[in-house]
């Protein structure tokens, strides 16, 4: 899928304005920039990066209520899905929060902000930091075990968690919830047919 027709998408499916779209096209520069001296996302996918990553982040969009408060990125990386949904985002009292414990990364998403004029903050490993949002977010972050035992033993609240998975999300879903059983909702990925995205309410112990 090339960059037109995701933006087509973009526009007409999830709602991006004109001025997110400009957002977005910057910010798809500087990762590409930055990919020649960190590897912020694999080569391999650098010529896809406006499907692989900004169309496969963006449609998250379709489950957020930006009226909720907060949303959280877990290992945020180059700012995917983060980065892309505070580019979409037009509620300023809705704060988006980049966990990422990289500091190369880090350093990355703090240049990203200020050159695009976002609004997102950044904090380090998740672990050594307080997590409070009413929505979790995470992609290429950890095992979907791993993922629901952060969101249940670190994060303060209860919330929504919203997980991007690969083409093995079933098989991982199956083998997470073998002895413990958590209700959850599956959702095509728009960008690939294996692809899942997990939702889920997480109620604290």
């Amino acid at each position: 899928m090339q960059q037109l027709e995701v933006i087509k998408i973009l526009k007409k499916d999830l709602n991006f304005n004109d001025g997110a779209i400009e957002k977005l096209k910057k910010f798809a520069e500087l990762v590409l920039g930055e990919n020649k001296n960190h590897n912020l996302i694999a080569k391999s996918t650098e010529a896809s990066i406006w499907d692989r990553h900004i169309l496969d982040s963006a449609q998250l969009v379709k489950f957020i209520d930006f009226n909720a408060g907060s949303l959280a990125d877990l290992g945020s990386g180059a700012g995917f899905p983060g980065l892309i949904i505070e580019i979409f985002n037009k509620n300023k009292d809705f704060h988006v929060k980049l966990y990422e414990k990289s500091s190369v990364k880090r350093q990355f998403l703090i240049n990203v902000i200020k050159k695009l004029d976002l609004n997102a903050e950044i904090l380090g490993d998740v672990r050594d930091e307080v997590l409070d949002s009413d929505i979790i977010v995470c992609r290429a972050f950890k095992k979907l075990d791993r993922v629901i035992q952060v969101s249940r033993e670190i994060a303060k609240k209860p919330h929504k968690l919203m997980i991007l998975k690969g083409k093995n999300a079933q098989e991982e879903i199956n083998k997470t919830f073998k002895t413990k059983k958590y209700s959850y909702k599956l959702v095509n990925s728009i960008t690939n047919e294996k692809s899942k995205i997990i939702l889920m309410e997480i109620h604290q112990k």
